[in-house]
């Protein structure tokens, strides 16, 4: 049975070191992309910024990549781009799931990252009128655990 997804959420990339981040289910993409600028290959290796002003630990920091390939992707306004993609895993509904994530400057987007169908097929299945759901959970599940720790 599929799992229900909003069209909104907040997720964890364990690999990356990213905690929630705020990401944005389009059925209309495709691919997943997640904000970044400055990359580059330098020596075999992909080196990119990835930028969210809310997320301090997120915002501005370089990230390296052994292992990436080059993809065509087509854009919401129907240009073909050429992206870098990596990788990594995303952590939703407190299980973690690999994702091909293609690199993407989404300045003009309000929310850094971008989950398209691909990833979602065969998984969730998505409630355009809820929001957070995977968050929330986590937010329960760690109030949850809070109280019990504190139950000597």
């Amino acid at each position: 049975m599929k799992r229900k997804i909003g069209r909104t959420d907040q997720v964890d990339f364990p690999l990356l070191h990213l905690s929630d981040i705020d990401i944005k289910i389009d059925t209309g993409a495709y691919t997943s992309s997640i904000h970044c600028q400055e990359m580059r290959v330098e020596d075999h290796l992909l080196k990119c910024r990835f930028l969210d002003e809310e997320h301090e630990n997120y915002h501005n920091k370089e990230f390296v990549f052994e292992k990436y390939d080059v993809r065509v992707v087509k854009s919401s306004n129907g240009q073909t781009q050429v992206r870098y993609r990596i990788l990594t895993e995303i952590l939703l509904y407190g299980k973690i799931y690999p994702i091909f994530l293609t690199l993407s400057d989404r300045k003009e987007m309000k929310f850094p990252v971008l989950i398209g169908r691909k990833f979602l097929t065969k998984r969730f299945l998505v409630d355009i009128n809820r929001t957070n759901l995977s968050q929330k959970l986590k937010q329960k599940f760690l109030k949850k655990k809070l109280a019990n720790d504190g139950d000597i």
